[in-house]
């Protein structure tokens, strides 16, 4: 069976799903939907010429084209929950690319939208395609399994850059509004959303966040948080678009029988203690995941696409079995109040309680972004 789908936002992320759904084989994008004619246009001639699928038609919004089977939602994070109401409305089943949205009020909205949509037998998606990472599933799978014994602590790194031309290219770069958040909330979101995914349930957070080295932007550039799960592990975040030249993402593990280090989407390092080994040879990596996944290994070109192909696996999956995907509405929903938290907690100048932040108790709660240079 085949799936129509309509990409909505045909900006460079819409590129990337174009080329995850054209891989998949049971998908076929019927319509482009950007308030930019040349945009839609564009990504049009993009599939016809350069991924050889028929071209699509095109519109300026959703009710210019005729509904399809999927929605993919990649505009500005601000502008999410319209539009996934109004897909769920036309009978459409939806993926959100993240962050869900970009405050917390409009996320519980699309959550109950989405909740409302399953009862009527539909599927709503947020991508994390990083969960689906195979590294990601080994150490998720270790921990699942308790060979890392009791998990005790992580830290989380995203040490990118951003230049100011970057900032300055979009009037919705940058901005509370639209874009929800800097560093934490565009870079950093799928490692957050990882720690959650492994530590599980967050206690409290504290943090603090700066803007550093960029003009004209109302957001961070810098955060680093603390954050104390309900296992009683502590957990460290860092995230920056201020670390020019731009560093690898890492994500490290720490258990009282094992450890694991994800570092750019491979596995490079894993050791449980259940398993014999060597003391020379106390990584284990080698023998968790293929030599392919392992750190150091050439990636694919077109990685960033096949990790949003694996989610797209698991959407279909879920579509033609009736399931719930992989990430759900829920799921990305907590990630968001994680990163919110972050952002309460250094503009209360105090630790919070994710409960709290849960709760809605902060959801008035002016952001800052902690500090200017």
């Amino acid at each position: 069976m085949t799936f129509s789908v309509a990409i909505v936002g045909n900006g460079i992320i819409g590129y990337n799903h174009a080329k995850a759904i054209v891989a998949h084989g049971e998908l076929e994008i019927v319509a482009l939907i950007d308030a930019v004619p040349e945009a839609s246009s564009a990504l049009a001639d993009f599939v016809e010429n350069d991924l050889k699928r028929p071209r699509p038609v095109t519109a300026t919004s959703l009710s210019g084209a005729a509904p399809a089977d999927i929605v993919v939602i990649c505009t500005p994070s601000g502008l999410h929950v319209s539009l996934a109401e109004e897909a769920i409305a036309a009978g459409s089943n939806v993926v959100i690319e993240k962050p869900l949205d970009s405050n917390l009020p409009r996320a519980r909205r699309i959550a109950a939208i989405a909740r409302q949509a399953e009862a009527q037998g539909l599927v709503v998606s947020v991508i994390s395609q990083h969960r689906f990472d195979p590294a990601s599933v080994v150490v998720f799978d270790a921990i699942e399994r308790g060979r890392f014994g009791r998990i005790t602590s992580a830290v989380a790194s995203v040490p990118w850059w951003r230049s100011q031309e970057y900032y300055d290219s979009g009037n919705w770069r940058g901005t509370w509004e639209l874009d929800g958040g800097g560093a934490v909330m565009n870079q950093g979101v799928h490692t957050v959303d990882l720690l959650r995914w492994l530590l599980g349930t967050p206690v409290s957070v504290s943090a603090e966040t700066a803007r550093l080295a960029h003009d004209r932007i109302e957001v961070e550039d810098t955060a680093v948080a603390t954050i104390r799960f309900e296992s009683g592990a502590l957990a460290v975040v860092h995230a920056t678009t201020a670390a020019f030249p731009g560093m690898t993402v890492s994500l490290q593990v720490h258990g009282s029988q094992g450890s694991a280090i994800i570092q750019d989407d491979q596995l490079a390092y894993f050791y449980a203690a259940d398993e014999p080994s060597e003391p020379e040879a106390v990584n284990q990596a080698a023998a968790a995941i293929a030599p392919e996944e392992l750190y150091g290994a050439e990636k694919d070109a077109e990685a960033f696409a096949i990790g949003h192909l694996r989610q797209y696996q698991d959407i279909v999956q879920a579509i033609d079995n009736g399931t719930a995907p992989g990430v759900t509405v829920d799921d990305a929903l907590l990630s968001l109040v994680l990163v919110q938290a972050i952002y309460i907690s250094a503009s209360q100048g105090k630790p919070v309680a994710f409960a709290d932040v849960v709760a809605g108790k902060y959801d008035d709660t002016e952001r800052v972004t902690g500090g200017t240079a």
